[in-house]
């Protein structure tokens, strides 16, 4: 669980580092109240969720088991241990 939380706040740091990034690279001042505007704030808020929500749907889609799959867990056959598999 923890992993998709990290995954998914690093996802919507994003933009804010690619924009950081590209004030580094123009010389523009990364710590300059100018280049952190309200309104160029909430456009990069914006990106940073609209990746977020499309990560969602991609990992919701296309991650997890297949459908009508059964999982059997790890368990201990003839002295030896079986890892779990999905049927």
């Amino acid at each position: 669980m923890i992993r998709t939380v990290l995954t998914e706040v690093g996802i919507f740091l994003i933009p804010f580092a690619v924009y950081a990034i590209f004030l580094v690279a123009t010389r523009a001042g990364v710590t300059l109240p100018a280049s952190w505007a309200l309104g160029r704030l909430a456009k990069l808020t914006l990106a940073a969720l609209v990746l977020v929500i499309v990560s969602f749907i991609l990992l919701a889609e296309y991650t997890g088991a297949p459908p009508n799959s059964t999982y059997v867990p790890a368990h201990i056959e003839n002295g030896r241990l079986v890892p779990g598999v999905e049927r």
